[in-house]
């Protein structure tokens, strides 16, 4: 899998977002909706981004990028800017495999995927996936075996996804200096 080049886009860029919902109505006005397939699946994200008067060197390697991604129809990861996080906080696990963590304004959702580093206690650093979230401030995930710990832990959550760019734009500005748009479409594959 290929990665984007890191060269930073212009601020400015708009994300959008279409939940994959089928929205059932009835006579009476009452709404079904419903979601099909995994629902970590189901929030896709588009990314329109600029790159404005960069070097033409740095719009080359962009360009060829895409091209190439075009050329053999793969996705490719790219982290968008001010996505994903790193927090601490402090955990507890009791004679179980649950696993509670609390931080201040934590920002996870469920089915999240947080690499999980707990920096006291004897717990086992790893990946793990958000099992529920009580409120702002306290989450669960699932450790792979039950004890007894408690501690200090930092989580990130890692801004990097797969995307798909259809379409994309170079119009040169002034000499040696180009700015290219683009649309990145955020693809779920394994």
């Amino acid at each position: 899998m290929a990665t984007f080049p890191s060269i930073e886009p212009s601020y400015g860029l708009t994300k959008t977002s279409q939940p994959k919902t089928r929205i059932v109505q009835f006579a009476d006005g009452y709404e079904h909706r419903i979601l099909f397939g995994l629902a970590s699946h189901q929030n896709p994200e588009n990314y329109n981004l600029a790159w404005n008067n960069i070097t033409e060197s740095d719009s080359d390697v962009i360009e060829g990028f895409l091209r190439s991604r075009a050329n053999d129809n793969a996705s490719f990861t790219y982290s968008p800017p001010s996505e994903g996080f790193t927090k601490t906080g402090t955990y507890s696990q009791s004679s179980s495999t649950t696993v509670t963590i609390t931080i201040t304004d934590h920002g996870v959702a469920i089915n999240d995927v947080l690499t999980i580093d707990y920096t006291s206690g004897s717990a086992v650093d790893g990946s793990f996936v958000v099992a529920s979230v009580t409120d702002k401030d306290v989450f669960t995930v699932v450790a792979a075996a039950s004890a007894t710990n408690s501690g200090n832990v930092s989580i990130t959550l890692a801004g990097a996804k797969k995307f798909v760019c259809n379409t994309w734009n170079k119009k040169i500005n002034y000499p040696n200096r180009a700015t290219i748009t683009a649309t990145f479409r955020q693809v779920f594959e394994p």
